[in-house]
């Protein structure tokens, strides 16, 4: 899908969970980090529910199922059902059954969600690649996964086995800070064997077909905290997106993001789906820039500069403006430590 290269967040006079039916959430570090909800999660997205809007959580993490998730919400205080959850193992399963007989065996490297929505296709998990499986799926274990499952996956890549990945995510947030995620242990089988493995997760279309088949949103919002995977898969599905800086990315990659990787909207936290989003509008007068709230930012003499006071995303979203403009279709290359320090960053 041809696309506009995005110079500058948007601006919504509405309330995004009235401009949007349906908010499709990713869930570690945007819903939870570490099982324990983030700050402000649960009341934010009660009042949207209340609101009307549809929440529907669509994670990478292939490792629960989606009855596990919604339990786990639900304690967390946000109700749900296993139907408002869509996995990256959905994903994979829906895309392994329509390259395999119904019936066929599938060699498992990962946790009960793999296994679930395996069966839920008609297909029969095994453990061992002398179980002559048709093809291998690779998806998030936990820290505890064996490392006899990578063998076992490199035995049957090896020998010419299909190979499928719920995702490529190469770290995971948690509690106590960015651990190695799904892309990394595909690391290891990749290295073993020198295949390469379809991929269902975001951002690649599988993810969002099974999103879509699952939720029928017809105005959806991607919320996520990661560019590379929520924010990407949102521009490849053309739908916007709102970036929430509770999770992966930081202020510094959001400014240095190329176009495939720029949100539409970018907020601190959930509650930004409870407000507008301000105008980030050119700036007038000879010295250019970019203005948002109290806050002008510009590129002068190859630095990022902000100039004003104000809310501290206002100044964001202008530095976002003036870095973006500056890369047009390429990343800016520019320090911005100095202006994010000056805006609050």
């Amino acid at each position: 899908m041809s696309q506009r290269t995005r110079t500058r967040p948007d601006a919504s006079a509405r309330a995004l969970r009235e401009a949007y039916d349906t908010a499709l959430l990713d869930l570690d570090g945007v819903v939870y980090a570490g099982g324990e909800a983030i700050a402000h999660a649960v009341d934010a997205l009660g009042v949207a529910r209340d609101g009307g809007m549809h929440l529907a959580y669509v994670t990478n993490n292939a490792l629960r199922t989606p009855d596990a998730v919604a339990e786990h919400l639900t304690e967390l205080g946000v109700p749900a059902e296993a139907s408002d959850v869509i996995t990256s193992a959905q994903a994979v399963a829906r895309l392994i059954a329509d390259q395999v007989p119904a019936g066929s065996r599938v060699l498992v490297v990962g946790g009960d969600g793999l296994r679930v929505a395996l069966r839920e296709r008609g297909l029969v998990p095994v453990e061992s690649a002398d179980d002559d499986p048709a093809a291998v799926v690779q998806g998030y274990g936990g820290p505890d996964l064996a490392w006899g499952r990578f063998a076992e996956a490199s035995y049957a890549v090896a020998r010419g086995v299909p190979w499928f990945a719920s995702n490529t995510d190469l770290t995971i947030p948690g509690a106590r800070g960015i651990a190695p995620g799904n892309g990394a242990a595909v690391e290891v089988v990749r290295i073993a064997t020198g295949a390469e493995p379809r991929v269902a997760g975001k951002p690649l279309p599988p993810m969002h077909r099974e999103t879509i088949l699952r939720t029928g949103a017809e105005r959806p919002l991607v919320v996520g905290d990661r560019l590379d995977t929520d924010i990407e898969g949102a521009n490849v599905g053309g739908v916007d997106s709102l970036l929430v800086l509770t999770g992966v990315t930081d202020a510094a990659q959001l400014l240095a993001a190329a176009p495939k990787y720029r949100p539409t909207y970018v907020d601190a936290d959930l509650r930004g789906l409870l407000t507008g989003q301000p105008e980030v509008a050119e700036a007038a007068g000879a010295d250019g820039g970019f203005v948002c709230g109290g806050w002008t930012a510009a590129v002068r003499d190859g630095e990022l500069v902000a100039e004003g006071e104000g809310a501290a995303l206002d100044g964001l979203r202008a530095l976002c403006a003036a870095a973006w403009t500056y890369a047009g279709d390429g990343t800016c290359g520019l320090d911005a430590d100095k202006a994010l320090t000056r805006v609050g960053f």
